[in-house]
């Protein structure tokens, strides 16, 4: 259940992100309180995935499904660029993000 809980926190992650920019620096009601539970929600499960997966890969992945999200989204969403050096870099945090998944827990 650990490996759902921070796939779900990651994609939370990606959620409290763009909440904040639709929440126009938290002056908007309803993106600010979503913006806020999917926070809570995210760091919850985060706490909970913890309990038996290493920090330090735990936190690696929440952040990189967090940041190719949220850097997807942007592309999709608000017309960020989506130049191929771009591109390519969100492909390595993704491969980053398999190999730590690959290699949890396996002695160096």
């Amino acid at each position: 259940m650990a490996w759902f809980y921070l796939i779900v926190a990651g994609v939370l992650e990606v959620g409290w992100a763009v909440g904040l920019k639709y929440s126009e620096g938290l002056t908007k009601l309803g993106p600010s309180l979503a913006t806020g539970v999917m926070l809570a929600a995210s760091m919850a499960l985060l706490g909970m995935a913890l309990r038996d997966l290493p920090l330090g890969t735990a936190y690696a992945i929440w952040t990189g499904i967090g940041t190719a999200g949220t850097a997807i989204l942007g592309i999709w969403l608000f017309d960020e660029s989506a130049q191929p050096l771009r591109l390519a870099c969100l492909v390595m945090i993704v491969a980053g993000i398999i190999g730590l998944k690959l290699l949890a827990g396996k002695p160096a």
